[in-house]
């Protein structure tokens, strides 16, 4: 049986950690998957979700501004299609190493067209960059379309990573 000096019987604490086997058990199938580099499927969907997320903010910024260039478009239209590749992708290994990196390849580069964009938008305010401290804070956001180009690029490395086990 127990001691009162600690040295036999039950672990410390060892009633709430029987309590958590389930949780625990499928937190450790999660980081050995991970430490394998099985995260495909998660990844394809953290990209599908991403994707609507980016575009639905996309379009309120881009309204804001009155869609002053058809080019404004482009991100908003793309996030559908970045949604459903990532679906796609998870659940389909064919569709995660054919349909996931072109339509991820796409969001980045539409991602970073955007920042130059911005730039460019930025030094076309009255002062431009002479007044960078004023026209970043007033004009398009600089660094906004770069969330787009993380997107993408959870994509692309989500074609390239393997998919995860159910017994790793």
């Amino acid at each position: 049986m127990g001691t009162t000096d600690g040295t036999t019987g039950p672990a410390v604490g060892a009633t709430g950690i029987t309590g958590l086997t389930g949780i625990t058990g499928l937190t450790g199938l999660a980081v050995r998957n991970l430490r394998s580099g099985r995260f495909q499927r998660s990844l394809a969907l953290a990209t599908a979700a991403g994707s609507v997320i980016t575009a639905a903010e996309i379009y309120l910024e881009h309204d804001r501004a009155g869609f002053g260039n058809r080019v404004m478009w482009w991100p908003v239209w793309l996030g559908p299609v970045g949604a459903a590749a990532g679906v796609a992708g998870a659940l389909s290994p064919r569709a995660a190493h054919t349909l996931l990196p072109v339509a991820s390849a796409a969001i980045t580069a539409n991602g970073l067209q955007g920042t130059y964009l911005h730039v460019r938008g930025i030094a076309e305010k009255p002062g431009g960059w002479a007044m960078a401290r004023y026209n970043v804070e007033m004009g398009p956001p600089l660094f906004a379309p770069l969330l787009m180009s993380l997107v993408g690029g959870m994509g692309l490395l989500a074609a390239v990573l393997r998919r995860e086990s159910r017994d790793a």
